[in-house]
């Protein structure tokens, strides 16, 4: 491995929880009383949408919820979204550790909602951390698509070789590589730090 000076994370499920994945999702159908088939069906519909930015929240709860009477409010269901999100603590700690070393430029890179994306950054502090963002809600499009992988690279001019990518997701780590890039499918914060300084060497 050449010298390692850029290193891209992913956000839900390696730093964070997911902040709105089926699991969370099914609680807010539970929550409030949704069908969970018509619901998750016009999740499925509008998710594209939703994540590359072409959307705002309030369009995707319009059109997965409020397209009738509810006896709830878009405030009450943005607040219940955006308490699903909870920080990762160990592999906050490794985070602040690689920030706080001088040594990579830090980065995310990431599927995720505009409002979701900011509110993610600001309340769990990312800015402390990371110096830049590389979300789907801006870039206009997701993983696993080879673009925003080499949208990322672009805009940061760095070789593959030269950096490394966390993910909890297999396909998304195998398009990394396929590009050149280093990559660790995450499992936990121990693995993560093992795997990391290996590479590293």
């Amino acid at each position: 491995m050449g010298k390692l000076t850029t290193v891209f994370f992913d956000v839900g499920g390696v730093i964070l929880t997911n902040g709105w994945d089926r699991p969370a999702r099914r609680r807010a159908a539970e929550h409030f009383e949704l069908d969970w088939d018509d619901f998750e069906e016009r999740h499925e519909l509008v998710v594209s949408d939703f994540e590359t930015g072409r959307i705002g929240l309030k369009q995707y709860l319009d059109r997965t919820t409020f397209y009738q009477s509810r006896r709830f409010t878009h405030d009450e269901v943005q607040s219940f979204i955006r308490a699903q999100s909870q920080p990762h603590l160990g592999t906050l700690a490794l985070v602040a550790e690689l920030a706080g070393s001088g040594k990579y430029l830090m980065a995310t890179l990431n599927n995720e909602s505009r409002d979701l994306n900011g509110y993610r950054i600001e309340h769990f502090h990312l800015r402390d951390y990371f110096a830049a963002f590389f979300s789907s809600g801006f870039l206009g499009v997701r993983k696993p698509d080879e673009r925003i992988y080499q949208l990322a690279l672009e805009i940061t001019q760095r070789s593959p070789d030269e950096c490394l990518f966390v993910d909890d997701r297999a396909l998304n780590v195998e398009r990394a590589r396929s590009l050149g890039m280093h990559a660790i499918q995450y499992r936990d914060p121990a693995q993560l730090q093992e795997e990391f300084f290996r590479a590293e060497v």
